[in-house]
């Protein structure tokens, strides 16, 4: 079975031992390079090719989102998740921008940071529910007032609005077809349809809207 290569880039270095030491633990992840800044962390993805990075935001020189623009540029098949303390909607946004495939607190669980690592690698986003929630929340007050869209003005199928809900509620793609008892590459279909129809780029734009329009509560 292919391991999951990973880089560790974090400027504390009791953190990226505590975490190399929790992901060694898992017998399908394998750490390749551990870093301490963002120049590090470029040469280390150009000398290991890692399937994975897992990238604080704030570190010495280049910071964590300005690195993750570099990698989405020029090596595109690396995934990256973005680490971070804080609970800022201006971190979220930007890395979503750079093109981060997932956003995590630090103080996440082993069994959520093991998800979301296999979730991105997998093809999918992956961003933490206290952070995510705590974002969208802003968010749905913000448009609040806005007129929206009624998913019931949409054409939306009832699969397509079962759909939907699952993705807010943090279902990556396999698990959406366990539940609903359809391969992957239908549910795959009816994301884009879904995204076609309301105009939608991304799973984030996907929770967004089930909160706007009442489909899931935080």
């Amino acid at each position: 079975m292919k391991k999951i290569r990973l880089i560790l880039a974090d400027d504390h270095h009791l953190f990226r031992q505590g975490l190399h030491a929790l992901l060694s633990q898992t017998a399908d992840l394998k750490v390749v390079a551990e870093v301490k800044d963002g120049d590090g962390l470029l040469e280390a993805i150009a000398t290991h090719r890692p399937d994975v990075v897992l990238s604080d935001i704030s570190m010495p020189g280049k910071t964590g989102i300005e690195v993750c623009a570099i990698i989405s540029a020029q090596f595109p098949d690396v995934k990256v998740i973005m680490l971070s303390m804080y609970n800022n909607e201006a971190f979220f946004v930007n890395s979503l921008k750079a093109g981060a495939k997932g956003f995590l607190s630090k103080e996440i669980s082993q069994e959520e940071l093991l998800k979301a690592i296999q979730t991105v690698y997998s093809g999918g986003e992956y961003f933490d529910k206290k952070i995510s929630h705590v974002i969208l929340k802003e968010y749905v007050q913000q448009v609040g007032k806005q007129s929206k869209n009624s998913t019931d003005e949409t054409n939306l199928s009832p699969r397509e609005k079962e759909i939907i809900c699952l993705v807010a509620e943090s279902f990556s793609n396999t698990e959406i077809a366990n539940k609903l008892m359809i391969s992957i590459r239908t549910v795959n279909a009816h994301k884009n349809n879904i995204m076609r129809k309301l105009h939608l780029k991304s799973n984030v734009d996907i929770v967004k809207y089930a909160l706007v329009n009442k489909m899931i509560e935080l």
